[in-house]
Parts: structure tokens; C-alpha cells; sequence
């Protein structure tokens, strides 16, 4: 039975909600920890396409269509990947979902073919690091904060 609560593995589930105007925006994640790692560009390499966080992949819903990054994003569930790079990320919304965040030979669990949108973000550097992987929606959009970095992407009603 306990195996069967999510809650107790090392990286429990995690909901971010809000409003972007009158939509609501649901991302829900696997928060891994940083555990003494170096996480950008080890734990987690640049160039690669990532799950974007632990366990299953993260997925992104929204009631309504919404602009994310200034590209038009259809109300519904996808999932979301990430390629990080020291300079810029690359977020893809993917139709596909359901899936397990990686492939069994280690790479993520992409079929580019169900790709909706792409749109860069540029990381910045947080004041305080965070232990957790953690997603933040606020009215300008939604933020992933991890150890060292935090990643915003701008969305819009």
C-alpha cells in the first residue's frame, strides 16, 4: 500500500495553479530535490530534451487558449518538455500525454511528431536556491525554479 502513495517517493508529486486572466493554468510535476547535485548541465544536460521534472511526465492544462511566449496555445492538456541551455530554453507543448517522463534507453519520451508549440525562455540566476523543483503560475505566466536557476515564460489571455 505504500508503494501505491505518491506522496512518499523522493520526489513527490507537485500542482501549480493560477489565473492567466480568466483562464486557469494547472502544471502538475514530480518535484525531484538537488540532494547535493550539480543540476544544470549535469544531473540535468543542456542540448537534451528533458521531462521537465521527475517520475511521469509534467503536464500543462489550461481551460481557455492562451498566448504563451506570443504564439496561440489552444485550451487543453499537454505535456511539457524542456531543453535546457546555458543561454536559452526551448519549452515544447506536446499533445501526446499519459506518458512516462523517459524512455527506457534514458531519453525522454517525446514524439516530436504530437508537438503543438515551441518558445524560448532565458534563465536567470535566484537570489536563494531551492532545494525542490518547483513551478510557479502567476498573472504574467509560469516560472520553474530549480537549485540555481529560475525559468520564466511569459503567458497571456
Amino acid at each position: 500500500m505504500a508503494q501505491a502513495d505518491k506522496s512518499q517517493r523522493p520526489s513527490p508529486p507537485a500542482t501549480a495553479t493560477g489565473k492567466i486572466g480568466t483562464a486557469t493554468v494547472t502544471i502538475q510535476y514530480n518535484s525531484p530535490s538537488v540532494k547535493g547535485r550539480t543540476v544544470w548541465g549535469e544531473l540535468v544536460p543542456y542540448g537534451k530534451v528533458w521531462r521537465a521534472g521527475a517520475n511521469e511526465a509534467t503536464t500543462f492544462e489550461t481551460d481557455q487558449a492562451i498566448q504563451v511566449g506570443g504564439k496561440s496555445l489552444p485550451a487543453g492538456k499537454y505535456t511539457l518538455f524542456a531543453i535546457p541551455e546555458e543561454k536559452q530554453w526551448t519549452f515544447i507543448f506536446n499533445s501526446q500525454t499519459g506518458q512516462w517522463g523517459v524512455k527506457r534507453t534514458g531519453e525522454a519520451n517525446l514524439d516530436r511528431a504530437n508537438d503543438v508549440l515551441t518558445v524560448t525562455a532565458k534563465p536567470k540566476a535566484m537570489a536563494s536556491a531551492s532545494e525542490r523543483l518547483m513551478y510557479e503560475v502567476t498573472p504574467q505566466g509560469f516560472t520553474l525554479k530549480w537549485a540555481t536557476l529560475e525559468v520564466p515564460v511569459s503567458l497571456k489571455k
